[in-house]
């Protein structure tokens, strides 16, 4: 079996191929990259709000302005 073709459930019971998989992967990697570097790290700080409401006391939140 080619590795390409591969079959992956995702969500909505949705079935898409490593090479679909890798596609879409590729086209937010680049929409991501256009990103202003100031929305860059709104969404860091975001994610680091996320991780300590998880409970990772050990990650510092910065603060913006």
């Amino acid at each position: 079996m080619n590795q390409q073709d591969i079959k992956i459930l995702i969500k909505e019971n949705k079935v898409i191929t490593l090479k679909e998989l890798y596609k879409e992967y590729e086209k937010t990697h680049a929409q991501q990259a256009k990103l202003p570097f100031e929305e860059k790290i709104k969404i860091l700080v975001d994610l680091q709000k996320i991780a300590n409401s998880w409970g990772k006391k050990d990650i510092i939140i910065w603060k913006i302005s």
